[in-house]
């Protein structure tokens, strides 16, 4: 087995959770199985051939070495006790910033607490947490993976890489670390509760209805905020002569007992939705993904 044929295998893994991520339009997932069929046919390998596998996905190999490589480059002497102070003040003021949803401020504090003290697990995870609260959920994986290469144990680690994860649409890799996290911690009903939401989203990415839609339906319906929004968008007349004509054309095609025809009604609409109001259904993505999760009452260390 070549070292080549499990590198070309890990990038090709690696594409494909690109692609599915939902982050990318039809020309870049066209161009992404492009190269992963370029792949398999230079290297003479498929999807099929899982002994191929590494034990690690790719991403988290490269962040192991990123993070290593920050190790190699730290000073060899231990942080002095007034950096060490001065580090946990600036922690403590991240985390005020926390409370405040000051999230950019706080990024800065927990930034500049680092800088003092390479070595402190607590100050990438509470970097992660603001990070996701931003929306910058790459940079939040990879602080994670470097509070957890520092402290193997520590369970919120895991837990916070698990909600990156999941706002990601990376499901599985969500459920993985959500059972990490329960593992150094089986009594935590946050990573239960967590864990069960990211399975949920794992079964409706896998159904066609969901798929067919593009968004998942079951969050969508039982939202306050898309229902006071889906309001405000039915009272917009520019909108409700595309509800009349999905109306009409499930109507025409079958009936709406037909539920094919609805999915295929319903698929119109959201597109003439996407093409009249481009950012409405991301709102609605980003809402959903940063509502979902069961903060519970978790507190900064």
């Amino acid at each position: 087995m070549s070292v080549e044929k499990r590198l070309a295998f890990s990038i090709i893994q690696f594409l494909r959770d690109q692609s599915h991520s939902g982050a990318l339009n039809s020309d870049e997932l066209e161009s992404l199985e492009v190269a992963v069929q370029c792949l398999e046919t230079t290297f003479k390998i498929s999807s099929g051939d899982v002994h191929l596998a590494a034990a690690q996905p790719l991403t988290e190999i490269f962040l192991n070495a990123l993070l290593k490589n920050d190790v190699m480059g730290a000073p060899e002497s231990s942080p002095s006790p007034e950096d060490i102070e001065r580090a946990e003040q600036l922690k403590n003021e991240g985390n005020n910033h926390m409370k405040e949803e000051n999230y950019h401020s706080a990024v800065e504090c927990y930034s500049r607490a680092i800088e003092l003290d390479l070595r402190n697990a607590v100050y990438y995870c509470n970097r992660a947490a603001a990070h996701s609260k931003l929306g910058n959920y790459q940079e939040a994986t990879g602080d994670c993976e470097r509070a957890i290469g520092i402290d193997p144990t520590y369970s919120k680690a895991y837990g916070r890489m698990g909600l990156a994860l999941t706002a990601m649409s990376k499901f599985p890799d969500a459920i993985s670390y959500f059972k990490k996290a329960l593992v150094l911690d089986p009594d935590n009903e946050t990573y239960k509760s967590n864990l069960k939401i990211a399975e949920q989203k794992q079964k409706e990415a896998s159904s066609p209805i969901a798929a067919g839609l593009g968004f998942d339906m079951a969050s969508l319906i039982n939202n306050p905020a898309f229902i006071s929004m889906a309001a405000s968008v039915m009272q917009n007349q520019q909108v409700q002569p595309l509800m009349s004509g999905m109306m009409s054309n499930a109507a025409g095609v079958g009936g709406l007992s037909d539920i094919s025809s609805l999915i295929e009604a319903g698929q119109q609409f959201a597109q003439q939705i996407q093409q009249q109001n481009p950012e409405l259904i991301e709102q609605l993505r980003n809402h959903i993904r940063s509502r979902s999760f069961s903060n519970g009452a978790e507190e900064h260390s």
